[in-house]
């Protein structure tokens, strides 16, 4: 399933982005995270302990996981608009 229109798009977008701060404890508002910059590394000073907590978050809320080993986790996580898109294609709930 895709994100059927921009509106969608934009409240999953959010909604993710809120996932991201409470689950990560960020000093941030959700709005203020760039959703095309980079998850990993310099932008939000993500590391990989980081990408792991979400990644659980991410599979409770949603009910699908993401996996460690997978060979698309560069795509998924490049931003939160990925991760958000990876998530529309993805959920169960």
């Amino acid at each position: 399933m895709s994100m059927p229109t921009s509106s969608a798009a934009d409240a999953l977008i959010l909604e993710v982005a809120q996932l991201l701060v409470t689950a990560l404890n960020l000093e941030l508002a959700p709005e203020e995270i760039d959703p095309d910059a980079p998850l990993y590394g310099d932008e939000l000073g993500l590391d990989s302990i980081d990408i792991l907590e979400l990644a659980l978050a991410v599979s409770k809320k949603y009910g699908f996981q993401l996996r460690a080993d997978d060979e698309n986790n560069q795509a998924i996580y490049a931003s939160l608009r990925a991760l958000a898109r990876h998530i529309a294609e993805h959920r169960t709930v």
